[in-house]
């Protein structure tokens, strides 16, 4: 019999070594890590920001390990969870295009909580980064998108698994010990999608539960407590028991273990160029072309959003709340608000985000003359394509695709623009001398006898 899933993602965690990892792939984990850090810094003033921080603070009390961008210290697993909801939150952060998974900020924050408390380097902490995207991607790209159709959000279901390998490799864990955190983490996986249906809060706090619970399983597996062998291929594993079996059918376990040490997915992350689902980024910059063409949004009788049929559920229904969205959340996963942002002012930033903007009279109006299709040329999940379709008041038909979405590993973001978006999130609240000072530091990560230089200069002085 071939060896479990559990048995080989264990088995790649223990043997992994910093010089197995080709210097692109370290290189190009820095960067991912300064975008994750750029986000929860550009959150810091946000209202979810500082709600979360004092519950989390009345909840666990102080501790020892920093929470970024603010003055506060929170206790190990607390400091984690809340770091994942602040580098989450303004939905700014990457997503591995086939796994359609956050990765980074529940692997990240794990890593930084599990080195700084246990004195590991900068190296141990990188290293340990890489081995949670590596296995948290093949994970979630086994379900090919599965997991959304039936309301669980990848980000927490699969992260828990990541970061128990996180945790188990900055724990030293013996081989049987990692295979014992995965079985952990089978109970502990959860995260429901039906923040969808309202633009509720729950999905900023997916990662840092991810992050968490991880951290438990590590810790659960490090004392020898038996765990099921079997996580995932199991009668009751993670993929039979969270998908029907039409889509159980669909999904490929051979996934999760191809390539390992040999393809990075770490290259296959997809930075996000602005703060909002990326499921609608295809037709927000479709529909930016067109206004950056000459499109006058008030000679448009209708608009036509194409969208894959796999983000339905997530951006385009129910299509009257949709067209409504509350709150910033909620227009952060409306296909039709992000196409009349586009199409009106030519930009989806933070700012086209805040309350005013969701309810500005000609951005009601041209949402009511929004609908979606689905995509029928579309190559999702490698690629989340769209298009939209303008007919005017004179009859004339306008259109604009995108086949590849800005910043998908075929239309990559590059390490210098990812640079620039971290220095522009973290000018919102830094000094440029203390930006640069961070920079400096991930970029030399490799190099850092420990991690309590990164704690102090992430957290506020």
């Amino acid at each position: 019999m071939n060896p479990s899933i559990s048995n080989q993602l264990a088995a790649f965690t223990h043997g992994l070594s910093l010089d197995q990892v080709p210097l692109d792939i370290q290189t190009r984990a820095k960067y991912l890590m300064l975008d994750a850090m750029g986000c929860g810094i550009a959150a810091k003033e946000e209202d979810f920001a500082k709600r979360l921080s004092a519950s989390f603070f009345r909840l666990s009390g102080p501790g020892e390990r920093a929470v970024i961008a603010q003055s506060m210290r929170l206790p190990l697993r607390d400091a984690a969870m809340l770091n994942g909801a602040l580098m989450h939150g303004l939905d700014y952060d990457d997503t591995h295009a086939a796994g359609v998974a956050h990765l980074t900020v529940s692997t990240l924050p794990t890593a930084l909580a599990v080195a700084a408390s246990h004195q590991r380097s900068g190296a141990e902490l990188l290293l340990a980064y890489i081995t949670g995207v590596e296995t948290g991607a093949r994970l979630a790209s086994v379900v090919k998108g599965g997991f959304h159709q039936v309301g669980f959000h990848p980000t927490g279901l699969i992260g828990v698994f990541a970061c128990s390998l996180v945790a188990g490799k900055l724990l030293n864990l013996t081989l049987e010990q990692l295979m014992g955190a995965q079985g952990f983490a089978l109970s502990l996986a959860s995260s429901s999608l039906q923040f969808i249906e309202d633009g509720s809060w729950t999905k900023r706090i997916h990662p840092g539960w991810a992050a968490s619970s991880g951290i438990t399983a590590a810790h659960w597996a490090q004392d020898d407590i038996p765990s099921p062998a079997l996580a995932y291929e199991g009668r009751f594993g993670l993929y039979s028991s969270h998908l029907p079996a039409e889509l159980l059918a669909l999904s490929d376990f051979s996934l999760a273990t191809l390539g390992l040490g040999q393809v990075w997915e770490t290259n296959n992350v997809a930075i996000k160029p602005m703060p909002a689902c990326h499921f609608v980024h295809a037709c927000t910059d479709a529909a930016i072309a067109l206004h950056n063409a000459g499109l006058d949004y008030r000679q448009i009788k209708s608009v036509k959003a194409l969208i894959p049929e796999g983000v339905v559920k997530s951006v385009g229904e129910p299509e009257d709340s949709k067209r409504r969205p509350v709150s910033d959340y909620d227009a952060k996963f409306s296909v039709h608000y992000c196409v009349a942002s586009g199409l009106i002012r030519g930009k989806l930033g933070l700012k086209e985000l805040q309350r005013e903007a969701l309810v500005e009279p000609e951005v009601l109006s041209l949402m009511d003359k929004t609908h979606f299709e689905i995509d029928p040329l579309s190559t999702f999940p490698k690629h989340y394509t769209g298009e939209v379709i303008v007919t005017c008041h004179d009859g004339k038909v306008l259109n604009h695709r995108v086949a590849i979405n800005r910043g998908n590993p075929d239309a990559p973001i590059s390490n210098e623009d990812i640079k620039v978006k971290f220095f522009e999130n973290c000018s919102l609240h830094l000094p440029p001398s203390r930006i640069q000072a961070l920079f400096d530091l991930i970029m030399d990560l490799d190099h850092q006898q420990d991690c309590l230089k990164l704690e102090q200069l992430m957290a506020c002085p």
